[in-house]
């Protein structure tokens, strides 16, 4: 069963950083065989950032509120659905939380080895 969303929860993911983040996305893809330019791929698919401009967020200690604030994000974001850290993603309502979720599902899909079309839901 789901969790419901709190808001001192969606408030926390805002203000964390993409950069201290972004390291345990690269560990745990690498350690399950796959690359960090895949990760960049998958990134970029939902955000709009390429490697150069997530280089900067971590340089300039982007927090993810502004990360998905100035993110393009992909029309076909809306697709990735399923449960993640314990919620469901479709049911999350706080749009940034929703958003994060999103790179999580993802990355963790890239991690247990999901083919990269299904990943970013291409037809």
């Amino acid at each position: 069963m789901a969790k419901s969303d709190t808001s001192h929860h969606d408030e926390r993911i805002a203000k964390m950083k993409f950069g201290s983040v972004f390291p345990h996305y690269v560990t745990k893809v690498e350690k399950k065989g796959r690359t960090k330019d895949e990760l960049h791929e998958v990134i970029e698919w939902l955000t709009g950032y390429d490697k150069k401009a997530i280089d900067k967020i971590i340089k300039d200690e982007i927090n993810f509120k502004d990360f998905f604030e100035n993110a393009k994000l992909n029309p076909n974001a809306n697709l990735i659905k399923g449960v993640i850290c314990g919620y469901r993603i479709e049911e999350i309502t706080n749009p940034i939380t929703r958003q994060c979720r999103y790179m999580d599902k993802l990355v963790e899909e890239l991690a247990r080895g999901r083919k990269m079309e299904k990943i970013l839901r291409t037809a």
